[in-house]
């Protein structure tokens, strides 16, 4: 992203009476995204760029003092350092002082996900810090001593930590003895290749689904397909969420009529891909995230306010909510006016589409319920909900007759 000098320009009245260098103007980021809703491969860019950028720093005497993924957002699928002010200059025979913390919100959750399998998104959203040494420690077993890096920034650093906790000088004053700028580039290099190591590859279910249409015919699809082009290049759409985009299909359609395009969908094998595709093309208009729309992420920090819901980062003008309202409905239990009660308090178009009952889909979501469950989950019941809320401008049901697309704009 470009950041550039301004000049004559004065700093904000609280900061005026400090001492600074200049007044810097930065291109804005499309959309905010948070560590807790990215991919593993993008994590693992976030921290491959982080590590980079210290290395061309330490040509010039500075370093990094912070090594935090909330310093790197993501422009479509191309990862962007934004901590101007996170330079210092090198302290002869000092270590990397973001060390500590590159470990905890970047190396251990990609340890989980790469070694273990285990999903670091909730840990990293009910954490800020990340995962502590003492507490990744008990998740590796005796096999794990033996992958790489495990020994060295898990098992050692845990015991250390837990050893010197309350000696941090004569800590200092040992490493200063032996640590110089040629073992503080090795250091930076030797964590470069063993991140570059931790690759995760989602289950081979998902490898085989990626790019299906479903259970659809193909002339449901290409009905389906001109639906949603014939909306997405009605106008110029600012910015566009797919809700429940799986692998991106129709997030690649909304772009063509979209400045940006939000790419959510709760599973984040399908999003890894997406990513690694978008990544692949230099796709920076389009952005995958992987979040639970019946569980989102809320608004965290002090008062909320630090890290926002995702309404609150940028309402958008366009949603596309298709082959999802089941899932909401049936699945995670949402009242049928609830989700749409949400949708309409965006304040954004809609395309929708609705399973009926008689669905493949819909009925294998409905065999394990109890008969007499989800009385809502009714197409009339729908219309009418979705009317009240909506001016729909067309429908369309797709020629298998199970599913129902609509194009509707909120009421005002």
């Amino acid at each position: 992203m470009r950041t550039e000098e301004v000049e004559g320009a004065d700093a904000p009245p609280a900061l005026r009476a400090e001492a600074y260098g200049a007044v810097l103007r930065h291109e804005l980021i499309p959309f905010v995204s948070y560590p807790y809703e990215w991919t593993p491969g993008m994590l693992r860019d976030a921290a491959l760029l982080t590590l980079d950028i210290n290395l061309a720093s330490i040509e010039e005497d500075l370093v990094l003092k912070d090594a935090t993924p909330y310093n790197v957002q993501f422009k479509g699928s191309r990862p962007v350092f934004l901590d101007v002010g996170s330079w210092e200059k090198i302290n002869p025979g000092e270590p990397w002082a973001a060390y500590r913390q590159f470990c905890m919100q970047f190396l251990y959750p990609l340890m989980l996900q790469a070694y273990k399998g285990m999903p670091f998104q909730p840990w990293l959203r009910g954490s800020i810090d990340g995962i502590r040494p003492s507490e990744i420690r008990p998740l590796m077993n005796f096999r794990d001593r033996f992958r790489k890096g495990v020994f060295t920034n898990v098992i050692l650093h845990a015991k250390l930590e837990a050893r010197y906790a309350d000696k941090p000088q004569q800590v200092k004053d040992e490493v200063k003895r032996v640590f110089k700028k040629e073992l503080f580039v090795a250091n930076v290099r030797k964590m470069r290749k063993l991140v570059q190591r931790l690759d995760w590859n989602p289950p081979q279910g998902v490898w085989t689904a990626y790019g299906e249409r479903n259970s659809y015919t193909d002339d449901d699809a290409r009905r389906k397909d001109e639906f949603v082009r014939e909306v997405a290049k009605s106008r110029e759409w600012k910015l566009v969420w797919d809700i429940g985009a799986n692998n991106g299909r129709y997030s690649r359609i909304a772009a063509e009529g979209a400045k940006t395009v939000i790419a959510v969908d709760a599973d984040q094998g399908p999003v890894e891909l997406l990513y690694r595709d978008l990544r692949e093309e230099g796709n920076e208009q389009i952005l995958p995230l992987t979040m639970n729309l019946a569980d989102p992420s809320p608004g965290l920090g002090w008062r909320g306010l630090e890290r926002k819901s995702m309404p609150d980062r940028g309402k958008p003008d366009l949603v596309l909510a298709l082959a999802l309202v089941h899932h909401v409905a049936i699945s995670a239990n949402v009242p049928v006016k609830e989700f749409i009660d949400w949708l309409a308090s965006l304040g954004s178009a809609l395309v929708i589409e609705f399973p009926t009952r008689e669905d493949p889909m819909v009925k294998k979501l409905l065999a394990p319920k109890r008969d007499g469950l989800h009385p809502d989950y009714e197409l009339d019941y729908f219309e009418r909900t979705l009317k009240e809320a909506f001016e729909v401008e067309r429908s369309e049901r797709l020629e298998s007759g199970t599913r129902v697309l609509y194009f509707a704009r909120p009421k005002r």
